[in-house]
């Protein structure tokens, strides 16, 4: 019934994937990069903080002193430390966003891997029909959307809150402390509260990111008719492949009639697998696969045989080995060589006796 519906109930297949890649059409969260992007900052700020503001403080405190010196009043001073500040405060800060940019482009590697395309770029005119606009702002994903970010803030408030309740008796000691005590207990306190935050968002990114999968797959989905659709596309239409395989062994049983009759033997193994051999020993370095078939067409080779006084000798294990390992047109490898010349030399054999 769903197919005759024309219904979404199949799972995409990697062609459909595929297209839809190329398109920019990926599966990917926001949250796992912004939790990404929070995570490094945090560590970054602990791990460089203090002699970022080491350089910073160090940097104001010379200015402010050059500043007073009446030699260095000139404007052309003052431009000249000015730049220098820049060129510090610049070089201070470049690892943490150095830093920021690497895991932003690895966030986002990690989950759509290498992909370049310019057709999100192209216009779309359908993008201007007010009414599909509307149906964008106000319709269940976005709407979705809206309540994970609503709940979000929510659950980010609460622990902050939950935080700063557990904390308050320090907090409202910030008063009896000197300015220096004052900032780190009030640094401490920040730092707990983002990291109770950054706990909750790596679960919320984690969920997020299964069902940015989820929903993809499900954009995704495809009729039955357009799997066979595809399907038809990609193999070729029926009626067409089939006459191609009829054209294919129609060629193939005039290359056996043409060139089993020329053959020194026949291996078989019995019934399955057929391979003819010719040996010229003045033009070939070793014999050579004239032709081969499997069932049907190894019957035929046998029937061609037969009706050509060709031997054939029933070696399955030989058969097989070179059914499967050697070319229609190919000279037979070194490791058939002692089975090859020795049913060989049986053929020889019993021609000269037949012959005498």
């Amino acid at each position: 019934m769903a197919e005759d519906m024309g219904e979404r109930t199949e799972k995409p297949t990697p062609k459909k994937r595929s297209e839809a890649r190329s398109r920019g059409q990926v599966a990917k969260s926001q949250e796992l990069s912004t939790v990404a992007l929070l995570g490094t900052g945090t560590l970054l700020v602990v791990t460089l903080g203090a002699g970022m503001m080491e350089t910073f403080a160090g940097t104001l405190r010379h200015g402010l002193e050059t500043l007073r010196r009446a030699e260095y009043a000139e404007a052309g001073e003052s431009a000249r430390h000015t730049v220098d500040a820049l060129r510090t405060t610049g070089l201070t800060v470049l690892p943490f966003f150095v830093g920021l940019a690497v895991v932003a482009y690895l966030s986002q590697l990690g989950q759509v891997g290498w992909l370049f395309t310019t057709k999100p770029l192209k216009p779309k005119w359908s993008k201007l029909n007010p009414a599909a606009g509307l149906k964008r702002i106000f319709g269940a994903r976005n709407a979705v959307k809206s309540a994970g970010h609503m709940a979000q803030m929510v659950v980010a408030a609460a622990v902050a809150a939950g935080v700063i309740g557990a904390r308050l008796p320090r907090l409202m000691s910030l008063s009896r402390l000197s300015a220096s005590a004052g900032l780190l207990v009030a640094g401490q306190v920040a730092l707990e509260i983002l990291l109770w935050l950054l706990a909750v968002l790596v679960v919320l990114a984690a969920a997020d990111f299964i069902l940015q999968r989820w929903q993809h797959t499900r954009d995704l989905k495809m009729t039955k008719q357009e799997i066979k659709d595809e399907r038809r596309s990609m193999e070729g239409d029926p009626l067409v492949k089939k006459k191609r395989l009829q054209m294919a062994y129609q060629i193939a049983m005039q290359r056996v009639g043409a060139a089993v009759p020329r053959a020194d033997v026949v291996v078989t193994n019995p019934t399955h697998f057929a391979v003819a051999l010719r040996y010229d020993p003045e033009r070939m370095r070793s014999p050579r696969v004239v032709a081969k078939g499997a069932d049907v067409l190894a019957l035929r080779i046998r029937q061609v045989a037969a009706l050509h006084a060709v031997p054939i000798v029933e070696r399955p294990a030989l058969a097989r080995g070179l059914y499967w390992g050697v070319d229609v047109g190919r000279e037979i490898p070194p490791e058939f060589f002692e089975a090859v010349a020795e049913i060989l030399a049986y053929v020889y054999r019993t021609a000269r006796t037949a012959a005498a």
